[in-house]
């Protein structure tokens, strides 16, 4: 109890004895880098000894799998130095352990004949100095980029830039609708920026994940938080939902259909196929009721007297709905749904305010029938009265 009772009291960040630098706990997220990992096996030594690979992260999205070779002392938040191309670059560990092996597998990457670069050694001061100094030009050089390619009237975007530890190249991420011809653009950008050039091109939904931001629901953008695949998302995935195609409310900070809308689709699908068919009607002895609208979540279906219009709406069970089916299929009818009627504007009827009770102003009518604290008898009548007036002669 006393051991469990000090492992709390530990601090947030503990400093790190090999790279004199304070690190925060495995299990807390690092906000100054995207798409965190929790190393919830960072407290089982023998799981770090398993492999010699780790996981180092750069500049926002951009992480890849090196190898230490030299058997560094690393965890999680440890800056190091590695193999670039050329030259060499600066990260910081995110993971170690058996889970850069279950990382490796996740992004689909053969383990056994992968060429890994090599961690060079823990970053010194130096080599930290000269990183920062190579992020601080970062901004100034994507909008001379942007300024270039748009007087060279290329169809492209330069969405972000970024420099290379030792400084000596730079990645251009880009984005554009079809191919596009930068050949001579690298030449300028060399001219002009007297480094080595990358460019690299991706799309509006990898745009959004390097910048980040905050979604409508209040939490940061998923693409910048844990998401590393993007798969297609269609209008279908709002139908099948029943969500408004507002073309405003449907679309993320990258102008294209949010991925969220995918996320509940297998659970509607599994409701949908429980609904009846809704080219089916139900015959009654009353009239024919024809489909109008559904709950998939609830379970419900409305029904109209007319095919076109809402008319004598009834909401029905789903399970009710395909018993009448089986009914009309043996050639019976019942008397009627049996089901709760609404109007045209969903409000259900057969209710009426009746004795007045929701009227805003029945309480000042009980207030004019007590006047002076006394109700009006006969024998407790007020002054003023009529039948308490003398009587003229």
């Amino acid at each position: 109890m006393v051991d469990y009772i000090q492992e709390a009291m530990k601090p947030d960040f503990v400093l790190n004895s090999e790279s004199g630098r304070y690190t925060e706990k495995a299990c807390r997220r690092n906000s100054r880098h995207m798409l965190p990992v929790s190393d919830w096996l960072s407290d089982l030594p023998e799981t770090v000894s398993k492999t010699d690979m780790v996981e180092v992260q750069f500049k926002n999205t951009r992480k890849w799998y090196y190898r230490n070779v030299n058997h560094l002392p690393l965890e999680k938040g440890t800056m190091v130095a590695v193999e670039g191309n050329p030259g060499h670059d600066v990260g910081e560990v995110t993971l170690v352990g058996q889970l850069v092996l279950l990382q490796m597998k996740k992004s689909r990457i053969d383990v056994e004949n992968y060429e890994a670069r090599v961690v060079y050694r823990i970053a010194t001061d130096a080599d930290i100095q000269r990183a920062e100094e190579a992020h601080a030009l970062e901004h100034e050089t994507m909008i001379k980029a942007r300024k270039i390619a748009k007087d060279m009237q290329l169809e492209m975007k330069i969405g972000d830039v970024e420099y290379q530890g030792d400084g000596g190249k730079a990645i251009f991420y880009y984005i554009a609708d079809g191919r596009v011809d930068f050949r001579q653009l690298i030449k300028v950008y060399a001219e002009t920026f007297r480094i080595r050039i990358e460019m690299k091109q991706i799309g509006a939904r990898q745009e959004a994940g390097r910048i980040g931001g905050t979604g409508p629901c209040g939490r940061e953008l998923c693409c910048s938080t844990w998401m590393t695949r993007f798969s297609s998302v269609g209008t279908g995935a709002a139908r099948l939902q029943n969500i408004s195609l507002n073309p405003q409310k449907l679309a993320g900070q990258c102008a294209k259909l949010k991925c969220c809308l995918n996320y509940e689709v297998p659970t509607y699908e599994e409701a949908v196929s429980k609904l009846p068919d809704r080219r089916i009607p139900l015959e009654t002895k009353m009239s024919t009721y024809y489909f109008f609208a559904s709950d998939p979540l609830q379970g419900t279906v409305t029904y109209s007297t007319d095919q076109r219009s809402p008319v004598n709406l009834e909401i029905i069970t789903a399970e009710h709905a395909i018993e009448i089916i089986k009914m009309n299929k043996r050639g019976e009818k019942p008397d009627n749904l049996g089901g709760k009627q609404t109007t045209a504007e969903g409000t259900e009827i057969g209710y009426a305010n009746v004795v007045g009770q929701d009227d805003v102003r029945r309480f000042d009518k009980r207030r004019n029938n007590h006047q002076d604290g006394r109700q009006h008898r006969p024998g407790n009548r007020p002054n003023n009265h009529p039948n308490n007036r003398p009587q003229r002669s």
